[in-house]
């Protein structure tokens, strides 16, 4: 099998389609894992915790 251009932009091309449907899939499963539920609703409720919300000495 030659690896002319040709052949490397098909494979690249598939490749990259394969990793980024594998990457979004990642992705929804550790946002919708049960038990990161409280990690998101508490920075949902929080954006800025008490330790990072006072004024420099």
């Amino acid at each position: 099998m030659p690896f002319d251009h040709d052949t490397m932009v098909a494979f690249s091309k598939s490749f990259g389609l394969f990793y980024l449907v594998a990457l979004s899939i990642a992705v929804l499963v550790y946002a919708f894992w049960p038990s990161n539920r409280k990690r998101f609703e508490n920075a949902a409720r929080n954006p800025v915790s008490n330790e990072e919300d006072r004024p420099w000495n």
